[in-house]
């Protein structure tokens, strides 16, 4: 691969306390020392129009039958957690909106955003009772920022519900299938979801951690049980 520069900052924590940790023909995969987080750095990420285009080949719809499977494992934990009619907002869902549905048939109202397919971004200024991000932040170029936006969203005893893949061991990353989607820059573990709870639990206010299958976290803002 391309000689990188000296300084990658993790887009999560910020810090440099990065090293190298993978790489193939394709890209690059540094590691953050501190928060756990492996993200491929900046000067090899897609442009927006190839990022874009691979998202155009998507074609997930409330109508299919599997993908609304696929997205239960995010719904069903996370709706368990929500008081009748609440007020959600969910993040990233491309051009066929389906978690949206699924929640609003349960009887909770939910806005829409997406960066390509719904980016009105004054949605953002918005409280919400619960965000759900399924299969959104391993595409997040700044992950820091923009969860900590999402998590100034959350009202007291709000939830943060995210789906994607959890990385285990070097070993297994080298084969993961989930780093050969070029769209795919930032790769969490059940680590880096521990770090981000802290660090809001310190700066802002108590949080609780819910680890559901190999998938799925439900972070609860305040001191409401989960």
């Amino acid at each position: 691969m391309m000689t990188l520069p000296n300084k990658n900052p993790c887009p999560l924590c910020h810090g440099v306390d990065t090293v190298p940790y993978h790489s193939d023909r394709a890209r690059d995969y540094l590691n953050c020392l501190v928060w756990a987080l492996v993200f491929v750095p900046a000067v090899q990420h897609l442009s927006q129009a190839e990022e874009k285009a691979e998202y155009d080949r998507h074609d997930n719809q409330p109508e299919d039958p599997g993908y609304r499977r696929f997205l239960n494992r995010l719904y069903e934990p996370l709706n368990q957690c929500l008081a009748p009619g609440s007020r959600g907002l969910d993040v990233g869902c491309g051009p066929g909106p389906t978690l949206s549905v699924m929640f609003a048939e349960a009887g909770h109202s939910v806005a829409l955003y997406d960066p390509y397919y719904a980016p009105d971004r004054s949605v953002l200024d918005h409280p919400y009772d619960f965000i759900s991000l399924s299969e959104v932040v391993e595409h997040m170029a700044a992950p820091g920022r923009d969860l900590d936006c999402l998590w100034d969203s959350l009202v007291p005893g709000g939830y943060l519900g995210i789906m994607t893949k959890r990385g285990r061991d070097r070993q297994a990353f080298a084969t993961w299938h989930y780093i050969t989607d070029p769209t795919h820059i930032s790769f969490f573990s059940e680590k880096t979801f521990q770090w981000l709870v802290g660090r809001w639990s310190v700066a802002k206010e108590a949080t609780s951690l819910m680890i559901v299958g190999d998938d799925v976290v439900i972070i609860c803002k305040g001191a409401a049980p989960i």
